[in-house]
């Protein structure tokens, strides 16, 4: 597997497409998620790295993810399409994020509302990235 054959300009772009994603799924969600997390908006924006550290952190993962998307899609698929694309991102996220947030939320004693909203986020992540992969193949 040829680590660096991706298209680039494809996962630069899916990424930026699941932020805008986020910003409006949280934007809409925002009371609803900051009641599931049981913390306050100051609890969750004060910790270390001040408020721009979590869109930090969010804008490199969701980078790696969309490069992964981009890298096993044609791998798995044999080629890169949208469909193609999409299905491999929604396996990604039946078979490891979403059993890896719930196996971390019941462990942590979260809200299932929290493990909807989050994981009804990170599906919608996997589906643009895959549409836009799919789209610059």
């Amino acid at each position: 597997m040829d680590y660096l054959s991706v298209n680039w300009l494809a996962v630069l772009l899916a990424m930026i497409a699941s932020m805008a994603l986020g910003a409006g799924w949280y934007m809409i969600l925002s009371k609803q998620w900051v009641a599931a997390t049981g913390k306050t908006m100051d609890e969750l924006m004060g910790g270390s790295g001040g408020q721009a550290a979590p869109f930090i952190w969010g804008a490199a993962m969701q980078l790696v993810m969309a490069y992964f998307l981009a890298l096993f899609t044609p791998a798995i698929m044999g080629e890169v399409t949208i469909a193609s694309a999409v299905i491999v991102g929604i396996h990604a996220w039946v078979g490891f994020m979403i059993t890896s947030m719930i196996l971390n939320h019941r462990y942590q004693g979260s809200s299932w509302s929290l493990a909807v909203i989050d994981g009804g986020y990170l599906l919608g992540v996997m589906i643009v990235q895959g549409v836009v992969i799919g789209l610059l193949g």
